[in-house]
């Protein structure tokens, strides 16, 4: 059946192209942080492995929420590490860095997510795409929060 909703089929597919990159981000965020959530040592051990849960588990939802609109866009949602790799803009950690390496790393990669958001809104805006708009802004704020808290523990 065809889709209808008021978004032609070439503006739909650019903006699931960019919230595939957004959910390649998110996903590989959210890789990182468990992976340091695991990995964390040091005198702020117990501050940053309960931060570092609290960060990976609201990516947990919001990567399914992400690709569910992908879906709703009558699109593809990527779903594997070889896809995200390739449309990630955060490096994967395959070390176990210092406790404020990973917090460093951390706001990069809360800032990337940003970033990659906030590129997608021309493509929402041309489409009048509000709930695309809405997750976006959603995101952007969490992320936002997420990297000032992160850059207060560096301070």
């Amino acid at each position: 059946m065809q889709v209808d909703i008021g978004i032609t089929e070439p503006q739909r597919k650019k903006i699931a192209d960019g919230l595939s990159r957004l959910l390649a981000d998110s996903y590989t965020l959210y890789l990182k942080t468990h992976n340091f959530h695991w990995n964390v040592t040091g005198p702020m051990f117990s501050t940053l492995h309960t931060l570092f849960e609290q960060h990976y588990t609201e990516l947990a939802l919001a990567v399914d929420e992400i690709a569910e609109r992908i879906r709703a866009l009558d699109c593809p949602a990527p779903g594997s590490y070889k896809q995200f790799s390739e449309l990630s803009a955060i490096r994967e950690e395959t070390g176990t860095p210092a406790a404020e390496d990973m917090v460093r790393q951390l706001v990069e990669g809360q800032e990337t997510v940003v970033r990659t958001a906030r590129s997608i809104f021309p493509s929402v805006e041309e489409a009048n795409d509000e709930p695309t708009a809405d997750l976006l802004t959603q995101r952007m704020q969490v992320h936002e929060k997420n990297a000032w808290m992160l850059r207060s523990l560096l301070q």
